[in-house]
């Protein structure tokens, strides 16, 4: 099968781009704009295969929050091979010079959410941590707030609520993704989505902005289940008064499903949350939580991404002997091969990587999939 690597042409490849998403699920006919929303957020390399587009790898860029500052970052936003396409390595290799044109463009990590886990791995990226999805009661949280009457939120206010996703209260390894039309597409992506918000100080050109808000999608839009697709706040009184919202949905709602906020245990807001996961054991409204790792990350710029660290430890120098698989699917001629060789790292109030080798010193042995697991944290 003979193919073609290239940047995606939207007049050409755009109806090739949607048969793909439709062959494997992604879209529906309801759902182009979101889709060409999201393909022209970032950029978009497509393998040509008899004339049409089979395979395509998006990605845009953002920041990865690291400690206390912002590193420049890439996420892959898709990858999707036709039906006809598959098993070709069409996928592995486009990915990989995707990963190689956001390096290009300064980016010194990148992430992805996985299909499955291992897929990546050949391409450098570490699992990440667990992440916890709370199935909760709203009418049963402990939450005494009283909330003021938010405002309703829609399609039409994408760019005040990326803006303010761009603005919320962030923790050690939160992702920023910058295209405001990732907001766009996503909220016209999801089905029975629905929003509220409170505003915030005009901007200071005088723009509206958002304070914290909140997105919902519903299955069942009576009777739920709910779930919180996202929410976007500055301080914690903030996060308590989107919670007390979804709270006053119990009335009618009786399960919303979120993802654990950072630096919360969401247990302790829940109203006996152990006989709630009893009585509804089974049942669409099943009050549980359960733990995943469905993201994925890796360094690629090693000496970028340490002259960032700063820890509170004693100085630790070592040998770094790192591989890196993308070096054998990208190709040859390639400028960047990842970041695979000998270094001298220090860890320490200033860390750093340089390349080389220091015979008095200990050796570490590690692929970049799991040292930047080790350095993420």
């Amino acid at each position: 099968m003979e193919s073609v690597f290239r940047a995606y042409r939207k007049e050409q490849d755009r109806e090739a781009v949607h048969r793909i998403w439709r062959e494997i699920g992604w879209i529906d006919k309801d759902q182009t704009e979101a889709a060409d929303l999201m393909v022209d957020a970032g950029r978009t390399l497509v393998a040509e295969v008899n004339g049409s587009a089979e395979c395509m790898v998006l990605t845009a860029p953002g920041s990865l929050r690291y400690l206390q500052e912002d590193l420049p970052f890439f996420g892959v936003t898709g990858v999707a091979t036709s039906h006809i396409a598959r098993k070709q390595g069409l996928a592995s290799r486009l990915t990989a010079k995707a990963v190689a044109a956001a390096t290009a463009d300064g980016a010194l990590v990148g992430g992805l959410s996985m299909f499955e886990q291992g897929y990546y791995n050949q391409i450098g990226f570490g699992t990440g941590s667990y992440e916890r999805w709370i199935g909760f009661d709203p009418a049963r949280l402990r939450i005494s707030v009283r909330p003021r009457i938010p405002k309703r939120l829609t399609t039409e206010d994408w760019e005040v609520i990326h803006a303010a996703r761009l603005a919320r209260l962030r923790a050690h390894g939160a992702c920023s993704l910058y295209p405001a039309a990732i907001t766009r597409s996503e909220f016209t992506w999801i089905k029975n989505a629905f929003g509220f918000g409170y505003d915030g100080p005009p901007a200071p050109d005088g723009t509206r902005t958002l304070s914290h808000h909140i997105l919902l999608s519903a299955r069942e839009v009576e009777g739920g289940p709910y779930t919180i697709q996202w929410m976007s706040y500055q301080t914690y009184e903030q996060f308590f008064e989107l919670m007390a919202l979804v709270r006053n949905l119990g009335d009618q709602v009786h399960l919303v499903r979120m993802n654990e906020p950072p630096g919360i245990q969401f247990q302790d807001l829940m109203e006996q949350p152990f006989k709630q996961r009893r009585i509804s054991e089974k049942s669409k409204h099943d009050v549980r939580t359960h733990s995943s790792a469905y993201w994925q990350t890796r360094i690629c710029d090693l000496e970028g991404c340490l002259a960032h660290t700063h820890l509170r430890c004693a100085d630790l120098r070592f040998n770094l002997v790192l591989s890196d698989p993308i070096a054998d699917i990208l190709d040859e001629g390639a400028s960047w091969r990842g970041v695979g060789g000998e270094y001298v790292v220090s860890l320490g109030q200033d860390s750093g990587a340089e390349r080389g080798r220091d015979a008095a010193l200990p050796t570490l042995t590690a692929s970049v999939n799991a040292f930047t697991r080790l350095w993420l944290g």
